[in-house]
């Protein structure tokens, strides 16, 4: 019946400091939709952002800034990416770590985003 996922919404308190984050830190593409929603693309997926104070209806019961916990493959070896972490300081909550993926074994590793959403960084693990 269903075939994927469209977009997710991330709830955050500022939007122009979510959108610097996914964008300069994670290299996400930004698509302004209007004043109250921001899209960062992922493929064919995006993650919507709607600032806590929006009059955008309607939104979940309980729209909470740093309540996500949300998981993002990663095209580059983790290495470089905690390298590019490093370099702009963006503290790493955990990681290198072995997970189980949706798909098979992965490589993670956590941190948070100005909001304190919960982020896994992943890449596929080869056996």
């Amino acid at each position: 019946m269903l075939s994927g996922l469209d977009h997710l919404v991330v709830t955050v308190t500022d939007m122009g400091r979510a959108v610097d984050f996914y964008s300069r830190v994670l290299g996400l593409d930004v698509r302004y939709r209007d004043a109250q929603r921001v899209d960062l693309l992922l493929g064919d997926t995006a993650l919507r952002l709607h600032q806590t104070d929006t009059d955008i209806a309607p939104v979940s019961a309980t729209p909470t800034p740093g309540s996500l916990d949300l998981c993002l493959r990663c095209q580059l070896p983790l290495a470089e990416f905690l390298t590019h972490l490093e370099a702009l300081a963006v503290p790493v909550e955990l990681g290198p770590v072995e997970r189980q993926g949706a798909t098979g074994p992965i490589e993670s590793l956590y941190l948070r985003d100005p909001d304190g959403n919960l982020l896994e960084i992943c890449r596929p693990l080869s056996r």
